[in-house]
């Protein structure tokens, strides 16, 4: 999968229907108050967005989660004029605007009980970001948290896997910055609208994201940012990811917030320890003690993600099974890749790859260690 062409909404309306369609769901998604599980309980019942505005009166209080309010904003949200200045603005902003059911949407973010309807996206999301880890924290960080946040950041870029944060100041500036500097790939995700950029100094921060991966928002391009807004966007930075990495977080922080989200939705949460005297660490020393994985370096995180639900493609060719993968020189790699998961003898993997017996039986004890691989007996072997 890829998406996000820099032709504005095109792509993303071409494979979700026509922009007619896509105006009514701008303008459904637009109404204030009316939220992702009540949309998205509208349009199972009636199919598409149209047939929501159009839906009589008794039919929509029919829907679970429709009162009488909700039906008055749905019949303000028949008034398309600023829906139809949305999509305008997208298309002269390179912004896509990508429907929940279009084949450009995120698919690892339906394990969401909240799934936004829609999103808006400038940059692009590509199948590798599968591969990802949140890396957050506070936005009062010390030297220490920042340095982390690079280094932890520059590292798993480095190894492969995208960063994904929440652009705001402090840690998850320092985490986008790390990644970038890795050459890699980052996401950030907002709780404003991509055209009230918060903070606003980070303006410049979010153009160099969306050329080196993207920029999203479920709010429409004008919406300011909102306190309670914040919180709904930590969702989605806990769903886009494998696992969430907490570097420095308060007791009270919006950051504990995602732990919580990602622990929710059966990912990992890993927390940097600080000192205990640092109330800017009292947060991350908090979830250690409740059970979150203390992580020292980017190579323990790495190994801590383990095996994946399926097989993630990249665009070297490789399908990665396990995140402990992307931990393996050339010589392990070459080996892994000899050995079949339904098993495979060990003079054969000797024997097709270029290495000596010692070489190979050497590989074959790391990847034991590192649970890549299993003995199915004295001879045989097996991809976990």
């Amino acid at each position: 999968m890829k998406c996000g062409d820099s032709r504005g909404t095109t792509n993303s309306t071409q494979q979700s229907g026509d922009q007619f369609s896509l105006i009514h769901l701008i303008s459904l998604a637009m109404q204030p108050g009316l939220g992702p599980c009540t949309l998205s309980a509208l349009l199972e019942r009636f199919g598409t967005a149209e047939s929501v505005l159009t839906a009589f009166h008794p039919e929509l209080l029919s829907v679970r989660g429709v009162g009488e309010q909700t039906v008055k904003q749905i019949h303000q949200a028949r008034n398309l004029d600023q829906a139809e200045a949305t999509l305008r603005w997208c298309d002269a902003q390179q912004t896509q605007i990508v429907p929940q059911r279009s084949t450009c949407f995120p698919n690892w973010l339906s394990h969401l009980n909240d799934t936004p309807a829609i999103l808006y996206m400038r940059g692009d999301l590509i199948a590798e970001d599968q591969l990802s880890v949140a890396v957050v924290g506070t936005r009062h960080a010390t030297p220490y948290g920042i340095t982390q946040a690079n280094r932890f950041s520059y590292g798993l870029a480095k190894a492969g896997l995208t960063i994904v944060s929440g652009l705001a100041r402090g840690i998850d500036a320092a985490a986008h910055r790390g990644a970038m500097d890795a050459g890699g790939r980052t996401i950030a995700v907002l709780g404003s609208g991509l055209a009230k950029t918060y903070p606003r100094e980070h303006e410049t921060l979010a153009d160099e994201i969306s050329r080196s991966g993207a920029v999203i928002s479920e709010y429409a391009p004008h919406c300011p940012p909102r306190c309670g807004q914040f919180p709904q966007r930590n969702r989605l930075i806990a769903g886009l990811t494998l696992g969430t990495l907490i570097i420095e977080a308060p007791d009270r922080s919006g950051a504990l917030i995602t732990a919580r989200l990602a622990g929710e939705l059966n990912r990992d949460v890993f927390a940097l320890p600080g000192p205990v005297n640092s109330r800017a660490s009292r947060g991350c020393n908090q979830l250690i003690r409740d059970g979150a994985i203390l992580v020292q370096s980017v190579e323990e995180l790495i190994d801590e993600l383990g095996p994946l639900s399926e097989a993630i493609p990249t665009t070297s060719g490789r399908a990665i099974r396990n995140t402990a993968e992307l931990n393996l020189n050339e010589v392990e790699n070459c080996v892994l890749n000899a050995i079949e998961s339904t098993g495979t003898l060990i003079d054969e993997v000797i024997t097709t790859t270029p290495y000596t017996t010692q070489q190979v039986l050497a590989v074959i004890s790391v990847l034991e260690i590192r649970r890549l691989i299993r003995r199915l007996s004295g001879q045989y072997v097996s991809r976990i």
